[in-house]
């Protein structure tokens, strides 16, 4: 829809061969609304809008653990700030012992009301700058550049806001990493959602080689797809052992009201156990606490918390055969996503097809790598202070397991269509009339 604001309008050409309609008028100015204070608005309330959401849960959490019996509203309303905080990197000291594990679960809503509230602004100032015409013929626009950063600016500014009211010098909050994390999830997820509002995105991507496009669409799928694997394992082996996370729940002695806030603020680093299985799956696996290790090949873990989530884990000790076939699976996973993903934009080119699939797994495998070097960090005193993923080992494995399955899969893939073009270019001869049969 927003695209449309920027194709040349043929009748404002005609000279006045008629006047726009009130409708037509009122959408034209829908796509011309204030770019500097409707950007820096829009990142303020992609802030806002989640950050109310964890003073809201901090404030119900405060009220059923203790019906109110002990502190203040104001202490739930700290309390869901530093979560928000924990989620931009902030990290956090409780009683002098560091967490600095992010709750993926928070990061990931935050990231998408950047998306969701960026796309509307996006599409409100649409209407600024140079249209299509003039873009393709290689002239500046500089919309989405200054609404993406004033987008930012407002995100960060309500971030830094947060951080003053809410820290406090016991809690050694790192206020270099919320703003670092604030510019990532704002500039990343807020400033890509202007650019397909705007309709910007669309034109520059037709003004890309077919090869980068094809690209970011493999390295989409396969990222997706990854992650969708990753989850159904984790929720495969957290069901095999069910009963493990029902008996930790009750031995935690949790009123009705405490076990369902324990339950929600669970099913936020349950974004983080997904990344954990892919870590698994791809062969290096990962820490819960110093001196452990979980992977294909290896069990060596120790005295654990009461968290139910753990009850996933594998027995310590040694592993069975069958677990070290589990590490084909990031490979094959990467050739069927970039198979499916050339589905939709075809070559015969062989080397095409090749750099599709490896450039997009490469691409996946960075990205991946980068989950995993966020997913973990501290969550406690003594051993619990080392508790993630191998960040650079899985890095390493993700790039060559994710680029070695695209090329794979790009290069099956165009002997496919390579297949079905010469079915479709063969010529069809008339039948001969002494086989036809008698009338």
């Amino acid at each position: 829809m927003a695209m449309t604001s920027l194709l040349p309008d043929s009748t404002s050409r005609s000279a006045g061969s008629r006047t726009r309609t009130p409708g037509e008028l009122r959408r034209d100015l829908g796509h011309r609304r204030p770019l500097v204070l409707l950007a820096a608005l829009g990142g303020i309330a992609a802030a806002a809008s989640t950050l109310v959401v964890c003073l809201a849960v901090g404030v119900v959490g405060w009220f059923l653990t203790d019906a109110g019996a002990h502190g203040t509203p104001r202490d739930g309303l700290r309390v869901g700030a530093l979560g928000w905080l924990l989620a931009h990197g902030s990290g956090i000291h409780v009683q002098g012992v560091a967490v600095t594990a992010v709750p993926l679960g928070i990061t990931a809503l935050c990231a998408w009301a950047a998306w969701r509230i960026g796309h509307r602004v996006g599409d409100s100032v649409s209407g600024h700058g140079p249209d299509a015409d003039r873009i393709a013929d290689g002239e500046r626009d500089w919309t989405v550049p200054l609404a993406a950063a004033l987008f930012t600016a407002g995100y960060v500014v309500m971030a830094v806001a947060t951080l003053v009211v809410a820290g406090r010098p016991e809690n050694a909050l790192d206020g270099g990493r919320v703003v670092v994390w604030s510019i990532l999830v704002s500039g990343v997820f807020g400033g890509s959602a202007i650019a397909v509002g705007s309709g910007r995105a669309a034109i520059w991507a037709a003004l890309l080689p077919p090869s980068v496009r094809g690209a970011a669409a493999a390295c989409r799928r396969i990222l997706v797809t990854w992650l969708v694997v990753s989850t159904v394992v984790f929720v495969i082996a957290l069901g095999v052992d069910f009963s493990t996370a029902v008996n930790v729940m009750s031995q935690l002695h949790t009123s009705a009201g405490d076990a369902t806030l324990f339950t929600a603020l669970t099913a936020m680093v349950v974004p983080n156990a997904v990344v954990f299985s892919g870590s698994y799956l791809l062969g290096p696996g990962f820490t819960v606490g110093l001196h452990t290790i979980v992977s294909p090949t290896a069990v060596t873990i120790g005295p654990l918390p009461m968290f139910p989530l753990l009850a996933a884990l594998p027995d310590n000790g040694a592993t069975p055969g069958w677990t070290g076939w589990l590490m084909a699976l990031p490979l094959l996973v990467a050739a069927f996503a970039a198979a499916r993903s050339q589905r939709r934009i075809p070559t015969l080119r062989w080397d095409e097809g090749a750099i599709r699939g490896c450039a997009g797994g490469v691409a996946a495998g960075i990205v991946f790598g980068f989950l995993a070097g966020v997913a973990g960090g501290a969550v406690g005193p003594g051993r619990m202070r080392d508790v993630g993923p191998l960040a650079f080992d899985v890095l390493v494995h993700a790039i060559t397991a994710f680029g070695i399955g695209g090329l794979l899969g790009g290069l099956a893939m165009t002997w496919w269509q390579r297949r079905a073009a010469r079915w479709d270019d063969e010529p069809v001869s008339d039948p001969d009339p002494g086989d036809l049969p008698a009338q």
